[in-house]
């Protein structure tokens, strides 16, 4: 029997309009910098990084992360500014507010004990919540040029985010799998 394996991630999507602006930026990196990869998914914030989980353990993990949203109330979120992990990726700053630091910490208590899901990078950095809009393929001396554009620009954006996002891999980008919602 052939044990196909899902790659997935779990994120906070903004809501439509948000999103098309974040767009809009990534393709901007795309035809100015050379740096596509950041449109191989929706815009985000990654709460849990990429694992690999057996397919048939999918609705097992759903059936999980509905029981975890269920409890938590929606998260307020700021973005502003950019900010960069040199020497490769910008991206969309996200303000450290309690309450996305407590989802995080939470997530990450929850899927370790729950789900077995243990994230070894995560556990040993910080959590810097970010939305990329370029990296990966984005070249140094790009990333220096576009760092010189970006690094004073300003953007302000504010939203509630009212689902937990899970992604999923089809072999070429990331589509959303399933949101759950944030009710309490």
């Amino acid at each position: 029997m052939n044990q196909s394996k899902q790659r997935l991630f779990m994120a906070l999507v903004p809501p439509p309009d948000i999103e098309q602006h974040i767009t809009e930026i990534q393709q901007y990196f795309a035809e100015h910098y050379n740096s596509r990869s950041a449109l191989n998914s929706p815009p985000h914030i990654t709460l849990q990084p990429p694992f690999h989980l057996l397919a048939e353990d999918v609705p097992k993990l759903e059936e999980s992360l509905n029981l975890f949203s269920v409890n938590r109330r929606p998260i307020p979120v700021t973005l502003s500014g950019f900010a960069a992990f040199a020497p490769r990726v910008i991206y969309v700053d996200v303000v450290k507010s309690p309450e996305l630091l407590e989802i995080h910490s939470h997530l990450m208590s929850y899927r370790s004990a729950n789900l077995g899901i243990v994230d070894r990078v995560s556990q040993s950095r910080p959590f810097v919540p970010h939305m990329t809009v370029a990296f990966h393929d984005l070249t140094k001396d790009n990333f220096q040029r576009a760092w010189l554009e970006f690094a004073g620009r300003s953007l302000h954006f504010e939203f509630t985010a009212s689902a937990l996002t899970l992604l999923l891999h089809d072999g070429r980008r990331w589509n959303i799998s399933n949101q759950f919602p944030l009710w309490a």
